[in-house]
């Protein structure tokens, strides 16, 4: 029976550890990644599974900081033709009840773009992101550094 409740409880802890979700007031921040850097490019990109605004007001995402980078800016993916381009946005609306994704290679979708990076960003690295919301205010997450499963459709920044 302990055998039976340790091996409950460590499976428990794993599975929390890989939901990697973040909860600030009504939103719910789920899975916040980074795609890894090539070699001597100082751009990175980070993602999220969704920005969930489960609150009946809507806010805002107005900037994020990480120390890994200088300068973080928000980013809008559109496909022009067959080309997909991306354009710097002043801010990320989060429209009540609504969960927004952020995911790699979502067309006419939203990232945050990591400039001038101060370490590279390796496969399996963690890092710090402060996101910086309208109404909720600032938060920190863990970002993890993973290889998308479509990686060999990833674009370049």
């Amino acid at each position: 029976m302990i055998r039976l409740i340790l091996s409950i409880c460590l499976l428990a802890v794993h599975f929390a550890g890989h939901a990697h979700g973040f909860r600030v007031g009504e939103l719910r921040i789920d899975h916040p990644y980074a795609t890894p850097s090539r070699p001597g490019v100082q751009t990175g990109a980070v993602y999220f599974r969704s920005l969930d605004n489960r609150g009946r007001t809507a806010d805002r995402l107005l900037s994020a900081s990480t120390p890994v980078a200088e300068r973080v800016e928000i980013h809008q993916m559109h496909m022009d033709g067959d080309i997909m381009r991306m354009r710097a946005v002043p801010d990320l609306e989060l429209p009540a009840r609504t969960a927004v994704q952020m995911r790699h290679h979502t067309p006419n979708g939203h990232h945050l773009m990591l400039l001038n990076l101060k370490v590279p960003l390796n496969d399996g690295d963690r890092f710090p992101l402060t996101l910086h919301f309208e109404k909720a205010g600032s938060y920190t997450v863990q970002v993890w550094v993973q290889t998308p499963r479509d990686a060999d459709h990833q674009h370049q920044h």
